[in-house]
């Protein structure tokens, strides 16, 4: 994918040696987010349980465009992120508040607790950011892979994806389930969210192609749906513990990830992404 715009300034870059002032504390949290991928070690089945324990210092964010080009990158896919969705909150009467990006190494504090790099990237409902260690990339690439820009895009669309549940209202059915109903009804529900950020981000994609200043190139949608594959929870338990267990789903088999991305992109109709009333799952 290539950019040729300037990339948002909604970007908060906490990675360390950013020259920003010292923040002190850290504490003990509970996560309460929606996890977009997940890597490294199970963790199938904590989304809203990942307790974290912060350590150290952080540093105090600096915000706009980031001068490394992995922070630009992820500026311009935001901003095109932002562009999409305006849009298409426009043709609903409605207004598209663009989310903040954090950059962060290693740990970060969030409204919705303190959490580790091993999370993978996420959403906070709480302050409505989307947190990335862009380390996440390498593990995508060389664990996974899924690599080129575009799968990188991906992940962030992604996210993305689940702050635009929050705006609309869809990510209550998760919130409202929690607690009423049993661990394999919950699981199920979360897969359907979680599919329906994948459609979200290739929406996303089907209409970035209509920007002034976005341009894919030939192989850009093979890479996202290679992360798209590699990241199914089938995939993963096998990968990790050597055997699947469909009731402890929550993100979706790698099919029905690839799926949904591609719907997205090919019909660039958010009508057409309603997976909690699907029964293609």
């Amino acid at each position: 994918m290539q950019w040729f715009g300037k990339g948002s300034e909604d970007v908060e870059d906490r990675r360390s040696g950013g020259g920003g002032k010292t923040i002190l504390g850290g504490g003990i949290g509970i996560i309460v987010v929606v996890l977009g991928l997940i890597f490294g070690k199970d963790l199938t089945g904590l989304v809203g349980q990942l307790p974290g324990e912060g350590t150290g210092q952080q540093t105090e964010a600096k915000t706009g465009v980031p001068e490394d080009a992995e922070g630009r990158f992820v500026s311009n896919v935001l901003q095109s992120t932002r562009e999409v969705w305006e849009q298409e909150f426009q043709k609903m009467n409605q207004t598209y508040e663009n989310p903040k990006l954090v950059l962060f190494r290693d740990g970060v504090q969030t409204n919705c607790g303190y959490a580790q790099s091993s999370v993978g990237p996420f959403y906070c409902p709480g302050d409505h950011k989307v947190y990335i260690d862009l380390s996440f990339y390498d593990e995508l690439k060389n664990r996974f892979g899924a690599a080129g820009d575009f799968a990188q895009a991906y992940v962030i669309a992604h996210e993305v994806g689940h702050h635009v549940q929050n705006l609309l209202g869809i990510s209550e059915k998760l919130d409202q389930a929690r607690g009423q109903v049993s661990e394999k009804e919950y699981n199920r529900l979360s897969v359907k969210l979680e599919l329906q950020a994948d459609f979200f981000a290739g929406l996303w994609a089907h209409n970035a192609q209509n920007l002034k200043d976005f341009k894919l190139d030939e192989g850009d949608i093979e890479e996202a749906l290679t992360a798209a594959n590699a990241i199914g929870d089938d995939k993963l338990q096998k990968q990790v513990t050597g055997e699947v267990k469909p009731d402890s789903f929550t993100h979706g088999t790698s099919a029905q990830r690839m799926y949904w991305f591609k719907k997205g992109f090919e019909t660039g109709d958010i009508k057409q992404g309603d997976t909690f009333n699907s029964s293609n799952l």
